[in-house]
């Protein structure tokens, strides 16, 4: 099967719309329904349909699409490689971080990595661990700063970071200056990333405890707001208050305390493309000052 066509098929899906993944692969949209019209003639199966959110695939499809990924990172590793051969540095290295404190170093590294290799293209993906991490798994990107998770690919801790309950200034136990876990079965709770494997969800289970959800967001930021306006407490990762707006949040520590290990999730070697061999090395001998 033409690789070509197993690429714009995931773009398709990636983007939910043939005629937004013809613009981000320099086709016009009549090009790849083209394109995917005879991938389902050649496979003998309907791949896509319209859905909810846009295009989507068929079960048919989704039984292929491991393959189809394998292919298509297949033949971005064999473009690499041959214009490596060539003297020439292409491809693109897909970066995943959930951490704002991780940032600026990995703003200074793309800024000089860039300087050496003009020819990598560098794309940042945003979105919580465990998503990334299945990214990683789906060849979708190639290295993640992330909290540690189990999975197909490596992991360097960078640091062991605790939980931290934010909680209203005025909450009494801002005066003790701990927050017992079990106090989220009572208090209300506001939740950020509802219904997703974060680190929050994963304790609370390790301890059994259910939390009084009353509120849920998926920013950071709402969760400090509605927390400093005594709707309610909060579990975060101790990196996420760095960079926030914390005025009238007490951030405590836990008890018991829980930590969870950071640090950066790339794919095994064997699969990962000359570029982000290069990165990867690039970003090491640069490790960020706090690691431990």
């Amino acid at each position: 099967m033409d690789t070509a066509k197993c690429a714009a098929l995931l773009k398709v899906l990636e983007l939910g719309s043939l005629s937004a993944a013809a613009e981000a692969l320099g086709y016009t949209p009549s090009g790849v329904s083209r394109m995917m019209a005879a991938m389902e003639q050649e496979t003998g199966l309907p791949l896509l349909r319209r859905g909810r959110h846009g295009v989507e695939p068929t079960e048919e499809c989704r039984a292929l699409l491991p393959t189809m990924r394998a292919l298509a990172r297949l033949d971005e590793q064999l473009r690499q490689e041959t214009a490596a051969l060539r003297g020439c540095e292409t491809g693109t290295v897909r970066i995943g971080c959930i951490y704002g404190i991780y940032y600026d170093w990995l703003a200074q590294i793309i800024a000089a990595f860039s300087a050496r290799h003009p020819g990598i293209e560098v794309r940042i993906l945003q979105d919580s661990s465990s998503p990334l991490c299945a990214a990683l798994e789906r060849h979708e990107a190639d290295l993640c700063l992330v909290s540690r998770r189990e999975g197909e690919f490596d992991f360097l801790p960078l640091r062991n970071d605790p939980l931290m309950a934010w909680v209203p200034a005025d909450h009494p136990r801002a005066r003790d200056g701990v927050y017992p876990m079990a106090d989220f079965e009572k208090d209300p709770y506001i939740d950020t990333y509802p219904g997703q494997e974060t680190d929050n969800a994963r304790a609370f289970r390790a301890l059994g405890i259910r939390p009084n959800t009353r509120y849920t967001t998926i920013d950071t930021r709402a969760t400090a707001s509605l927390v400093a306006a005594g709707l309610g407490v909060a579990l975060n990762n101790g990196v996420l208050a760095y960079g926030h707006d914390l005025t009238g949040v007490a951030v405590l520590p836990t008890e018991p305390r829980m930590e969870v290990p950071i640090g950066i999730a790339a794919v095994r070697p064997e699969h990962r493309s000359p570029a982000a061999k290069r990165f990867l090395a690039f970003a090491l001998a640069r490790l960020p000052e706090e690691n431990g």
